[in-house]
Order: structure tokens, then C-alpha cells, then sequence
């Protein structure tokens, strides 16, 4: 296995799910609403989400959560 990205809506669970296999599988989970919210919830502009998102995906990542919204 080399990559899982699980989306869906809010409260879908997700980042639960995301927590169990990387915890199962002894791998890295990523939840992108952690990497892409800013203090007070203010959203990330689109433009640097998008180099967030390329970054991660460059990495030799194991399990990314997020909402079908990015």
C-alpha cells in the first residue's frame, strides 16, 4: 500500500478512521484540516492550499483525511 486518502463530509469520521489504520498499520496519518485551517478558523487561501497539498503529495505519505471541500 502506498497511499489511502479518505473524503467525505463533515462528521463522516473520517479522521477516526484515518487514526485506526494508521494506528493498525503502524503508519502516518495526515488530516488536512489540520494543515489547512488557520487560527479561528479562517481558511487557507486557495492558492497556498494548493502548495500545501502538492507538498504532501510529493511525500511518501501513508493515510490523508479531508473533506470533500479541497
Amino acid at each position: 500500500m502506498k497511499r489511502v486518502l479518505l473524503i467525505g463530509s463533515g462528521g463522516a469520521g473520517k479522521s477516526t478512521l484515518a487514526r485506526k489504520m494508521s494506528k493498525q498499520l503502524n503508519i502516518t496519518a495526515f488530516h488536512l484540516d489540520k494543515l489547512l485551517w488557520k487560527p479561528n478558523w479562517q481558511m487557507t487561501p486557495k492558492p497556498e492550499q494548493a502548495i500545501i497539498v502538492n507538498n504532501l503529495v510529493r511525500q511518501d505519505i501513508r493515510v490523508a483525511a479531508g473533506a470533500s471541500r479541497y
